[in-house]
């Protein structure tokens, strides 16, 4: 089975993948993770995206192809893979196209999963976070508060920061450029019959029930 993950910047997208992932037993590939390794391991292509990213330029579209290619020819992608932050533009989309559909080797279709959800619960999901100075916890206002108020949780420190972008005006920013670059993916994965819209305003084991029983039906239908 192949799953990539759509949705706008806080569905929840990172947190399902990682659930489906250990669920399935099939690796979760992040974008960041690729090109982090690749610049790790030195290669040639590592060494070029390291002068890339030093001089503050965008890793282009080819080279973050051949970075997906490689990496869902590896061995523990025999079984499948979950596919988190990428593509991100139908330019994208369509390079990747012809490499799904070229796997072969592995069982199950391809399934594009996109997590809905409302504009203005985003903005309050990325407005309400805050963090543990001292560890890292992560927190928010309304939905995760820390079980004594003002004390973290795991380490028991009383000072939290807020991130600088986390504000109305840089999370509306965030959301104009998905709708603008990413969105349009919905309907270009919709028109291939791969696309499986979840509602991803409920809690968090909720919509992971929703998602496996949508590939379910959606892999029974197929069999049929």
């Amino acid at each position: 089975m192949k799953l990539i993950f759509l949705g706008a910047p806080g569905a929840g997208k990172g947190t399902q993948a990682q659930i489906l992932s250990e669920a399935l037993c099939i690796p979760r590939l992040s974008t960041g993770d690729i090109l982090r390794k690749e610049i790790a391991d030195s290669t040639n292509l590592g060494l070029k995206i390291q002068k890339i990213m030093d001089s503050g330029d965008l890793v282009s579209d080819d080279i973050m192809i051949q970075l997906v290619e490689k990496r869902v020819s590896q061995s523990d992608t025999k079984n499948g893979f979950i596919i988190d932050g990428f593509p991100r533009t139908l330019p994208q989309a369509e390079a990747l196209q012809p490499i799904l559909e070229g796997l072969t080797h592995i069982d199950g279709e391809t399934y594009v999963i996109n997590l809905s959800v409302r504009e203005s619960e985003l903005i309050k999901r990325f407005t309400g976070r805050f963090s543990c100075a001292n560890c890292g916890a992560l927190y928010h206002k309304e939905y995760k508060k820390p079980e004594v108020q003002g004390v973290c949780d795991k380490c028991s420190a009383t000072d939290f920061i807020i991130r600088n972008d986390d504000n109305d005006e840089s999370v509306k920013l965030r959301l104009k450029i998905y709708a603008e670059k990413t969105a349009p993916l919905i309907d270009y994965y919709n028109s291939k019959g791969m696309l499986i819209s979840v509602m991803g305003e409920q809690e968090i084991h909720e919509i992971t029930v929703d998602i496996m029983s949508a590939i379910k039906f959606h892999g029974d239908r197929v069999v049929m």
